[in-house]
């Protein structure tokens, strides 16, 4: 995971409980925190002067410390502090309206797919942990939200007309049912994303796990939603077996194509 967190805000969400307690987001890095951990003096939000002090994961004590915090759960900036409106991705939250389940989000995913490879662009898949999936475009380049953002709404609303039975790109979850709702919004320097391996509040402890295109039409193939739901143990078996299935979209360099309407 710390190659993905390294340098990047990140938003804790903390279970001093466990899992079936109460839980809250925290933003400020916790002020008794140890000297060595460090943060990033970084805006609120895009156009917000508040700023805030978030905490940066940069090692492995650090990781350890805030799980002793119940932190179990890890959402980075799509940027890193340093140039905190550039995402070096564009990012696609999949996510499903019940009856639909991951399967459904598998579907669209290869739509994703399909459409960045015939823009020559490669895209990465990783289950959310919990119900969906994110797709990630990696990028590493100079364009800013200001670009990404509207761009991701396009390529939603394109993918919605395109098979509106399947996609909708519309906040409102009342127009969810049975359809993906292709997040766009994530987008934004005022969010942050679940960690690719980061553990989910859950009854059982699944993680949100990379995953292989092989696997996403597999799955997409035989419907079944629990192809894709990976517990913590299996994750680092996974990882012995395939390496980090994520480590391009931390230096794979593309450029968004025009042509999305």
């Amino acid at each position: 995971m710390l190659p993905h967190l390294r340098g990047r805000p990140v938003t804790l969400i903390r279970y001093p409980n466990g899992v079936d307690g109460g839980h809250f987001y925290e933003k400020n890095c916790p002020s008794h925190r140890p000297e060595w951990v460090r943060t990033a003096h970084v805006p609120a939000g895009d156009r917000s002067e508040k700023m805030i002090d978030f905490c940066l994961v940069e090692d492995l004590p650090t990781l350890t410390w805030l799980s002793q915090l119940a932190a179990l759960e890890l959402h980075p900036s799509l940027a890193l502090a340093a140039d905190i409106m550039v995402p070096t991705v564009l990012a696609f939250d999949l996510d499903p309206g019940p009856p639909a389940t991951i399967v459904e989000c598998c579907r669209v995913a290869m739509l994703l797919r399909e459409l960045f490879a015939s823009f020559g662009l490669e895209c990465f898949p990783k289950s959310s942990g919990s119900k969906g999936m994110q797709v990630y475009v990696p990028l590493n380049g100079d364009a800013t939200y200001e670009t990404t953002k509207p761009y991701a709404n396009a390529v939603a609303q394109a993918l919605e007309r395109s098979d509106p039975e399947l996609v909708v790109s519309q906040m409102t979850k009342s127009l969810r049912t049975g359809k993906v709702f292709v997040d766009w919004s994530q987008n934004t320097a005022s969010k942050t994303t679940v960690a690719v391996y980061s553990l989910r509040a859950r009854e059982r402890p699944t993680a949100s796990t990379p995953l292989t295109w092989d696997e996403v039409s597999n799955a997409l193939d035989a419907g079944d939603p629990d192809c894709l739901r990976f517990e913590a143990a299996e994750v680092l078996e996974r990882v012995e077996e395939h390496g980090d299935l994520f480590a391009p979209v931390l230096e794979l360099e593309q450029e968004l194509p025009g042509g999305i309407r």
